[in-house]
């Protein structure tokens, strides 16, 4: 397992950068072809992550060591850790309850498909609240066209559309107090903040966070750190942005790769940040330049650490719902 230290600084093009103690280090070469959703569970100390468009949920130590994959019968847009054991998903064909079975295949309890009439759409980005829903957002499959939507799926299983005219659903997130989201339309630069009402669910008051016109790449997934700063991968930006909650660039950490997809903060102190990244979108001269691209990638010495993730609270209905 190839584990090179790359320091940040040493293939960003912008001129903001963090702090010469960073270390970055691949712990997974893969490839993936479209790394995605990393997940640390601190119950099991292991990191969950997805390749989605090889359909399969991957897990490893802390190191990267202690590999094992499973397979689904489709693509996979998201996961969220359950509070029963298992995750929630987003599935092309809708939600689901994923379980994973002690061999290679996981076991997929449907839920339903909030877009049934929409053929060129599929779920893509989600996280659980604070209050244990599932958010998820669609895509259109084509990157050509606003009709996607996010979603909030509730513990009895239900699910409401909260917003549309969406072409490509990222970057969400929510803050300390649950009491605001963040999501990205990564198609058009752009990610916005709502108010939450955390009883209801209900979104209000839309208003735009970051403008990614100002930076290289546009923000693909996301998560929130224990001073409420929001971090982004800066999908075709080559690097990780750190923004205040009041949308602000803080830091800016470069990468070996072009495309990272997703971060998460993880590990026994909860103070290394996880990266996904993908290849789907690199010709082969691209690939070439970038060997660690589709990796795995473990962060240290950002002087910041995550919090636990929400567990979603729903389970399957033969078992109480």
């Amino acid at each position: 397992m190839d584990q090179r230290a790359f320091r940040s600084g040493e293939s960003a093009s912008d001129p903001i950068r963090g702090s010469g103690d960073i270390r970055i280090e691949c712990i997974w070469r893969g490839p993936a072809e479209l790394g995605e959703c990393p997940i640390w569970d601190e119950r099991r100390q292991r990191l969950f992550w997805i390749d989605s468009l090889q359909c399969r949920i991957w897990c490893c130590d802390a190191s990267g060591r202690d590999l094992h994959h499973w397979q689904l019968p489709e693509v996979i847009g998201s996961i969220g850790l359950r509070e029963d054991g298992g995750f929630v998903a987003g599935l092309a064909s809708g939600f689901a309850l994923v379980d994973l079975a002690s061999g290679d295949e996981a076991r997929i309890e449907r839920i339903g498909d909030p877009e049934p009439d929409l053929a060129d759409t599929r779920l893509n980005d989600g996280k659980v609240d604070r209050q244990g829903r599932f958010w998820c957002g669609s895509m259109n499959r084509d990157f050509a066209e606003p009709n996607a939507s996010l979603y909030r799926l509730e513990e009895t299983l239900s699910w409401q559309k909260v917003d549309s005219g969406i072409t490509v659903s990222n970057g969400l997130a929510f803050s300390l107090d649950g009491a605001t989201l963040y999501f990205s339309d990564s198609r058009v630069d752009r990610s916005y903040r709502y108010d939450l009402d955390q009883q209801s669910g209900a979104l209000s008051n839309r208003r735009t966070f970051i403008d990614t016109g100002s930076y290289r790449g546009r923000i693909d997934g996301a998560t929130v750190d224990a001073r409420g700063n929001y971090w982004g991968a800066l999908f075709e930006g080559g690097a990780i942005g750190c923004f205040s909650p009041q949308g602000d660039l803080l830091q800016h950490i470069g990468l070996p790769v072009t495309c990272p997809t997703m971060c998460a903060f993880g590990g026994e102190r909860m103070n290394v940040l996880y990266v996904t990244s993908a290849t789907f979108s690199l010709d082969r001269e691209k690939l070439a330049r970038e060997p660690q691209a589709g990796g795995l990638f473990a962060i240290h010495g950002l002087n910041a650490k995550g919090i636990p993730e929400p567990r979603f609270k729903g389970v399957p209905r033969g078992r109480g719902n």
